[in-house]
């Protein structure tokens, strides 16, 4: 008979009029891995911030290991043996792997040295590879990701909560770690994820529980259920889990990138000799470990970061001409039709302003287009509520200030607002970043619909399975530079996740 670790009865939590979470009750036991699935806004988060000390349920119980527990503050959870490892780890750059697992336990009184004996013997016993004395600005996000688990077994946690713990990991690197992870598990461990990469969850965990819009739809064994099964638990209906990829729309070269090179505020060359083409009537993917210069190669095209040498040459359509977008400015290369959608970690970090509404973040890429000293507001209007219907945006009106949407929400109205400016060349980085399944489909029919309309599209992913979905052809970037071109159609994620790993560069190879 299984033994719970966690017991949640009836909570429900409230931000003012809105329902987070209503009447869940979930059990997680030990020596099992358990994942969390719903759309965006379900009440995932906020579920395990309960668990995890952040947020107060406003009703309901929390018991741990059969007893009721109070968890007020992360301290709280702490003492309970709890631990989250965050998607955004909180680590100090400057401080070794050691120093970074012991901060904060006894007041900072502390023997680094037998610390460093202690943190060796649970990194033998479960297979972590980690070096104690690395400091964490050099490390890679999987180091750094070993550091946040290894931290949080230090200070004594048996419950574990990760939070899209493979979003940027290569496919090596995740199974060591879902390795890692089944050894936990197999000590007495519970352990719960929050993914929404279906497969994972099918071929890691043991069972699944689902939310839908705040409220506890079921949990189902893992060995008997399937992708179809938990997408209509998620969603309410049927949902097609497929996209279908057309063949290339007339492939002419869009934009050409010579040899490009750039460096950061410190002098550190972040691209290094950058050459590729990106074709109208197709989609481009890239892919990376994440830091390996997508950013930048994307900020450059768009005139946002500075070139060090090198071209970038777009083939105007209307002209026949080809222009240099390196000698334009960020709106100059913007009139042309050459758009970048970057979600980045923070969802308002790039292009919204969360105190304006729906409506007034449309208004930021048109005001300038007005003919009088008035600024015209139905064509933002309208736009703002075709982006509301048709990303399926849940907000109470087009009036609502984005900082009160969700985070999924957020994205919908940043990736919708590019998609609807009809470009030329649409750079859509991390478009599906945290998305239910649902909505991430629609994102991928969404460029689809524009590869149709003969739109270079360059899409950067973080799940391989998507990129070899959906893209003809995918680039991979590591460490600044280009490391191989494969045929989305016939390349595989172990080709793709190798070539992730290389840094001596290399030529092209498709």
């Amino acid at each position: 008979m299984p033994t719970a670790a966690i017991e949640l009865k009836n909570i429900t939590k409230t931000f003012g009029s809105v329902v987070a979470n209503k009447d869940v009750c979930l059990t997680v036991n030990r020596g099992e891995i358990l994942s969390i699935l719903g759309e965006n806004g379900s009440g995932k988060t906020t579920l395990m911030n309960m668990i995890s000390g952040i947020y107060f349920p406003d009703e309901g119980q929390i018991f741990i290991n059969g007893e009721e527990a109070t968890i007020a503050s992360p301290k709280d959870a702490f003492d309970y043996k709890i631990g989250m490892i965050h998607q955004h780890f909180k680590l100090v750059d400057v401080f070794t792997a050691a120093e970074n697992i012991v901060l904060g336990i006894n007041d900072g009184k502390y023997n680094l040295k037998r610390s460093t004996g202690e943190i060796r013997k649970i990194c033998e016993k479960y297979g972590f590879e980690l070096d104690l004395s690395k400091k964490v600005y050099t490390m890679s996000v999987s180091e750094k990701q070993t550091v946040e688990i290894v931290k949080v077994l230090y200070r004594g946690a048996d419950i574990l909560i990760l939070d899209e713990p493979t979003a940027v990991l290569t496919p090596q690197e995740t199974q060591k770690l879902f390795a890692v992870l089944r050894r936990m598990r197999d000590t007495g461990k519970a352990i719960i994820i929050i993914t929404h990469k279906l497969h994972e969850v099918l071929s890691l965990s043991d069972r699944v529980a689902v939310l839908r819009k705040g409220e506890y739809v079921g949990t189902v064994e893992t060995a008997t259920t399937n992708e179809s099964e938990l997408t209509e638990m998620m969603v309410g209906h049927k949902v097609a889990l497929n996209i279908e990829r057309a063949e290339p729309v007339d492939p002419k070269p869009r934009l050409e990138v010579h040899h490009i090179n750039c460096s950061n505020r410190e002098g550190v060359k972040m691209l290094d000799d950058v050459s590729f083409t990106a074709n109208a009537g197709e989609i481009l993917g890239i892919a990376g470990i994440a830091g390996s210069g997508q950013r930048e190669l994307l900020e450059a095209i768009a005139g946002l970061q500075k070139v060090d040498s090198g071209a970038v040459l777009y083939s105007n359509p209307k002209t026949g001409k080809m222009d240099n977008l390196t000698t334009k400015t960020p709106l100059q290369i913007r009139e042309l039709g050459v758009r970048l959608s970057f979600v980045p970690e923070d969802r308002l970090g790039m292009g919204l302003v969360g105190n304006m509404d729906i409506v007034d973040n449309m208004m930021l890429r048109s005001y300038r287009k007005g003919k009088s000293m008035f600024l015209e507001r139905k064509g933002p209007k309208d736009l703002a509520e075709h982006i509301i219907e048709e990303l399926e945006v849940v907000t109470p009106s087009a009036a609502t200030p984005v900082r009160r949407l969700s985070g999924g929400n957020v994205q919908k109205v940043l990736v919708g607002r590019e998609i609807a400016a009809s470009p030329t060349v649409l750079m859509a980085a991390y478009p599906v970043r945290g998305l239910d399944i649902n909505s991430s489909y629609t994102i991928y029919n969404l460029l689809n619909e524009q590869k149709a309309c003969g739109v270079a599209v360059i899409f950067v992913g973080e799940d391989l399975d998507v990129l070899l979905e959906l893209c003809d052809r995918i680039m991979v970037i590591g460490s600044g530079r280009i490391t191989g071109v494969v045929d989305g159609r016939t390349a595989t994620k172990e080709q793709i996740g190798l070539l992730m790993t290389k840094t001596d560069g290399g030529e092209p190879n498709a």
